[in-house]
């Protein structure tokens, strides 16, 4: 007797044969030996079936045929990987197949792939379905995932998350890209120039165009408000120190019409006034706080922040950067990318000296070594366990993408992009592993008359992880208030001079002091910035934030628009269609004129899809179904009259 296993793609397969270390035999579509079946997917091999496929006249788009909800789905093999299929299939109903394990990619995804493929094979019935479960692709970590792989049936709910999630966008992108169609169908098609249009519309891609959309139309409806900030230097010609003026209940100017906001004026004459009036007054240092504080290396990479960062730092879009790992990850490099977690599992951490041995002994890269170095001549801890980077309950299907320290006979024959990224993971990695950079702070806040100066230094004294991550830190004295957001400073006189923080070591509480002049400053509010390719995903991730209803945005914390899995994928749709533009340099994201036209009919009839609200709490519902906590059926039943709900408001328009 014998077992079969089934990966997503051959490369993954041949991992696996290599892992078992059997002596298996190439057939065509699978590998064989006295013991193990290794066969694989091409990805997807089967589909849902369009709705022609129910009945012939559905081709054609009319009112009457909506909606499209079926009682029975149908689901058909894809033509160009049928050939596959039909080996795969032959396979499951071997009779001496006596166990069938399902090492498909471990998350919903790489389930429905596999789930899919079981439902139109029908496997051997006596044969025992088993499901593997691993973080990477050593060797160690797929012997460790079939060893302990799972009944395929504690994964059912993860199984019918996927089946819904598919039937979701199904049904709202065929019945209302069909409706809107009908309905504005002409009007698009003038407005854009075109002999006919058809309007695409998708549960998750439609909200994202709206906040692409949304944002540019910030910009372009922007005005710029100028106005003027009050600058003092004080001390003696040779240690002097800026403080910025800022208004508070005391100043002869609160709540004063004057000003634009508490530290600028509206005009410019009002504020040389007000620097005239406290000419050749003496002030006193009323405030004066000096402090040490400390700040951890960042969180772990996730699929997300990673795409971020390689937008910012080569420019590239977030599906390359997803296949990039997805390729590190099947080299063994580096752990499962398709993940919303930014930390790793206590298992993990009480292991991950593995990972460091690993990179110390076969990484060669001089940079990476020299920090490596270090940890061992300092002597760094590598416990993890009780810090902020090791946190079981933030994890659900994987943990934070860390370099395995193994398949560095991979490593030489990578391009020298993919080098780079992985050395970016890397870094992240190590500068867990080292002390908190250290800060000394100094606050000083000076009073004339009344009228309240602020000054904050903050300097560096330990670098610490900066180390790796090479962040700036200059010695400057940081002027007092917080930048506004969406204000950009100009100076009067060019770039503005900054103090080292030496200064402020000779001054004490109480202590008067001069002022040798004041200056004013132009400043002016400045729009939002565009969304970048890398941004946008994070502002997908992040979505349940916009949210202004504060019990609904606590109830969907953690979900987001899409997946980690899917992210890329909609933004490359999106571009694909025509309804956005991405620059090849900066990566910086435009919506088309299309994509503003369909935005508009989109906010005239259904504008709940513009909004994450919506998009976020169907996939809440998703994960409550696949964490047990609702049944598919009640999830559906809602999907169902969602849909009705719509058709009869926008029915009713026409």
């Amino acid at each position: 007797m014998k077992k079969l296993l089934i990966t997503e793609k051959p490369s993954v397969a041949m991992e696996f044969a290599k892992a078992l270390k059997t002596n298996t035999h190439r057939q065509n579509g699978y590998l064989e030996s006295d013991e193990w079946i290794i066969t694989w997917c091409v990805g997807h091999l089967v589909t849902m079936s369009y709705p022609e496929k129910y009945d012939e006249n559905l081709k054609l788009w009319r009112l009457d045929t909506l909606p499209f909800i079926p009682k029975q789905w149908k689901y058909e093999i894809i033509p160009q990987v049928a050939n596959q299929f039909n080996i795969v299939q032959g396979l499951l109903q071997r009779e001496d197949v006596e166990e069938i394990y399902n090492a498909g990619d471990s998350g919903r995804e790489g389930e429905y792939i596999q789930r899919l493929v079981f439902m139109m094979a029908k496997p051997n019935k006596k044969a025992k379905m088993k499901r593997v479960w691993i973080d990477s692709q050593t060797e160690e970590e797929i012997i460790r995932g079939i060893k302990e792989a799972k009944d395929l049936s504690e994964y059912d709910s993860l199984s019918d998350s996927a089946y819904l999630r598919a039937k979701e966008d199904y049904l709202i992108g065929i019945n209302f890209s069909r409706l809107l169609s009908i309905i504005y169908g002409r009007k698009v098609a003038k407005e854009i120039e075109e002999e006919r249009a058809s309007i695409s519309v998708g549960r998750v891609m439609t909200c994202v165009l709206g906040m692409i959309v949304s944002r540019e139309r910030e910009i372009r409806d922007f005005k710029k408000n100028k106005y003027y900030k009050v600058i003092g230097s004080f001390g003696t010609d040779s240690s002097f120190f800026k403080a910025e003026w800022k208004v508070n209940e005391n100043s002869k100017l609160f709540e004063s019409p004057k000003l634009y906001n508490e530290n600028g004026f509206k005009n410019e004459e009002d504020a040389k006034d007000f620097i005239n009036s406290l000419a050749g007054k003496i002030g006193k240092i009323t405030e004066l706080k000096k402090s040490k504080t400390k700040e951890n290396a960042p969180l772990l990479f996730n699929l997300a922040e990673l795409q971020n960062q390689c937008t910012k730092n080569f420019k590239i879009k977030p599906d390359e950067t997803l296949e990039i790992t997805q390729n590190l990850y099947e080299k063994k490099l580096v752990t499962y990318p398709r993940t919303d977690a930014r930390v790793i599992s206590t298992a993990v951490a009480k292991e991950i000296s593995k990972n460091l041995n690993g990179l110390a002994k076969g990484y060669k890269d001089d940079e990476v070594q020299g920090y490596i170095k270090k940890m061992v001549d300092e002597k760094y801890s590598t416990d993890l366990i009780k810090t902020k980077y090791v946190n079981d309950k933030k994890i659900t299907d994987h943990y934070a993408i860390i370099p395995t320290g193994q398949g560095f006979e991979n490593y030489n024959n990578l391009p020298e992009l993919q080098k780079e990224v992985y050395k970016l993971i890397v870094k992240r990695f190590l500068a867990i592993f080292y002390p908190p950079a250290e800060f000394n702070k100094v606050s000083v806040t000076v009073e004339v008359e009344k009228e309240t100066f602020f000054a904050n230094g903050k300097v560096c004294i330990k670098k610490g992880y900066q180390e790796i991550l090479k962040q700036n830190s200059k010695k400057t004295n940081k002027l007092s208030t917080k930048k506004e957001e969406n204000v950009e400073e100009t100076s009067n006189d060019g770039d503005e001079k900054e103090n080292n923080i030496e200064v402020f070591n000779t001054l004490k509480k109480g202590q008067e002091i001069n002022a040798q002049n004041y200056e004013l400053k132009d400043a002016e509010t400045s729009p939002p910035t565009r969304y970048n390719s890398g941004s946008i995903i994070l502002a997908m991730e992040n979505a349940g934030k916009l949210i202004e209803d504060e019990l609904l945005r606590e109830q969907i914390k953690g979900a987001g628009i899409g997946t980690s899995a899917t992210r890329a994928e909609i933004i490359k749709k999106l571009e694909r269609i025509q309804y956005i533009k991405i620059n090849s340099k900066t990566q910086i994201i435009t919506p088309t004129k299309k994509g503003e036209i369909i935005y508009d009919v989109v906010h005239v009839s259904m504008p709940d899809m513009l909004n994450p609200k919506l998009t976020a709490s169907w996939e809440k519902g998703l994960d409550m179904v696949a964490k047990k906590e609702i049944k598919p059926d009640e999830f559906m039943e809602k999907l169902e009259q969602y849909i009705h709900s719509k058709f009869n408001k926008l029915v009713v328009r026409m």
